[in-house]
C-alpha cells in the first residue's frame, strides 16, 4: 500500500507537471512549499529530478526553437548561483528554508504581474541565469527570473527556452548538492514514484491544453500559487 504522504506529492507534481506545461514553468512554485510541509527531505533534491525528467522530454520536443546563444549566456551565471545557494542550504534549517520557499513564490506571482516588458542582453541572460541557479539549487523554484525574462516572447518560445534551460539548471543543482548531503541516493528513491506522476500531468496537459484559455491556466496557477506561498511562510515563522 502506498503510503499517504507519497500520495500526496504525486497529486501536487501532477498538477504541477500540467500547469508547467501549458505554462512553461510552474511545478516547483506550485509544489515545493507544499511538499516542504508535507516532508521536508522532498526539497530540493527529489523535485529537481522530477523536474529535470519533465525538462528532458520538453527540450526534446522543442528541440528545434531552443536559442543556443541564449542558452548559453544563461548557462554562464548558473554555476556561481548554484554554489551560492548550495551554501545556503548548508547554513539554514528547513524552517527558515519554509520562509525563503514561501517569499520567493509570492515574489514569483508579483513580478509575474507587473506590465514590465525587458529587452533581452547577453548580461540579463546571465544575471537570470545566476538568480536561477541561486533560487534553484536552494529551494527548486529556479523559473520566475528566467520566466521574467522571456516572458513577452511567443509562447512557443518560452516552453523551449526555459525547458532547455531547466534542463542545464536542474543537472548542475543536483551535482552541487551531493556535497552537502541534499542529494543522495535516499532522494532518488524518495523521486522515484514522483516521476511517472509527473509525465502523467505532462501527458495531459499536451492532449488538452488547446482546449484551455492559457489565461484561465495562468490566474488558477497564479491563486494556488499564492496559496502555497502563504502557507509555507505561516508554517516556517510558527517554528522560527
Amino acid at each position: 500500500m502506498i503510503d499517504v504522504t507519497v500520495l500526496l506529492a504525486m497529486s501536487l507534481i501532477f498538477i504541477g507537471a500540467f500547469i508547467q506545461t501549458t505554462t512553461g514553468f510552474g511545478m516547483a512554485i506550485l509544489a515545493s512549499p507544499i511538499l516542504l510541509y508535507i516532508s521536508p527531505e522532498y526539497i530540493p533534491g527529489p523535485i529537481i529530478i522530477v523536474g529535470f525528467f519533465i525538462a528532458l522530454i520538453n527540450t526534446f520536443k522543442y528541440r528545434s526553437q531552443i536559442s543556443l546563444d541564449g542558452l548559453t549566456k544563461s548557462t554562464i551565471g548558473l554555476l556561481p548561483g548554484s554554489c551560492v545557494g548550495a551554501a545556503i542550504l548548508y547554513f539554514i534549517n528547513v524552517a527558515q528554508l519554509s520562509v525563503l520557499l514561501g517569499a520567493t513564490v509570492l515574489l514569483a506571482v508579483a513580478t509575474s504581474l507587473l506590465p514590465i516588458k525587458v529587452a533581452i542582453t547577453p548580461k540579463r541572460l546571465m544575471f537570470a541565469g545566476f538568480l536561477s541557479g541561486f533560487l534553484g539549487t536552494s529551494s527548486g523554484i529556479g523559473g520566475p527570473p528566467m520566466a521574467l525574462l522571456l516572458q513577452h516572447q511567443k509562447v512557443e518560445l518560452i516552453r523551449s527556452n526555459l525547458a532547455a534551460f531547466f534542463l542545464m539548471s536542474s543537472a548542475l543543482s543536483l551535482l552541487v548538492q551531493i556535497p552537502i548531503g541534499y542529494m543522495s541516493i535516499k532522494h532518488v528513491l524518495l523521486a522515484l514514484p514522483l516521476i511517472p506522476a509527473g509525465y502523467a500531468g505532462h501527458k495531459l496537459a499536451i492532449r488538452v491544453m488547446h482546449r484551455l484559455s492559457q489565461k484561465v491556466v495562468r490566474n488558477l496557477s497564479l491563486i494556488l500559487c499564492v496559496i502555497a506561498g502563504l502557507g509555507a511562510i505561516y508554517s516556517g515563522l510558527k517554528v522560527i
